[in-house]
């Protein structure tokens, strides 16, 4: 039976996509220490990032900030949770997602801290987490001067500060989150 885990990363942050990570783990893959990836430090995602991508399929799906500005975060977060499952150009059993809702995938249960308590569930969220993370870190070396790297993007009070001095970055920031809106409008 092929079960695909997916989970997303980047929901709240005020820049950047959301993420999503699509896994499927071989039968003899076992590591305990899979979780939430919030809960784990930088250093043992990065770990569990790379045991993961060298020995299961994966695939992440994204969606723009512009198509979180156009059909809403939640929307955003479905389509690029159905992006990461199409990535994986596989035909599978069953799609297991953290959360209270399933994108419009077959045979999708949605499983409410399903990142801790199914380990596929949690492998994607890792690979969603570092991924993002990955692209907030490479956003800095562009725009270094708001700090993303340090906050990934979250309403930190650096993060809004920087926004005050340096303005919003076109087709980064997300222009329907409060603080953005707040800040052009």
């Amino acid at each position: 039976m092929i079960i695909v885990g997916v989970d997303e990363a980047g929901r709240g942050p005020l820049v950047g996509s959301v993420v999503a990570g699509a896994v499927i783990m071989p039968k003899d893959f076992d590591l305990p220490e899979l979780t939430d990836s919030k809960k784990l430090s930088e250093k043992k995602r990065e770990t569990l990032y790379q045991l993961i991508t060298d020995q299961c399929q994966w695939s992440v799906g994204e969606s723009t900030p512009q198509e979180i500005d156009e059909i809403n975060i939640l929307q955003a977060t479905m389509l690029a949770m159905k992006r990461a499952v199409e990535n994986l150009n596989i035909k599978y059993d069953q799609v297991l997602v953290d959360g209270n809702r399933c994108p419009q995938l077959d045979n999708c249960t949605a499983i409410v801290k399903g990142d801790l308590t199914e380990p596929v569930i949690s492998a994607a969220s890792i690979v969603a987490k570092v991924t993002r993370d990955r692209q907030m870190i490479k956003l800095d070396t562009q725009y270094p001067e708001y700090g993303f790297s340090k906050h990934k993007g979250y309403g930190t009070k650096v993060h809004l500060e920087a926004l005050q001095t340096h303005g919003a970055i076109k087709h980064q920031h997300r222009f329907s989150f409060a603080p953005i809106k707040k800040l052009v409008d």
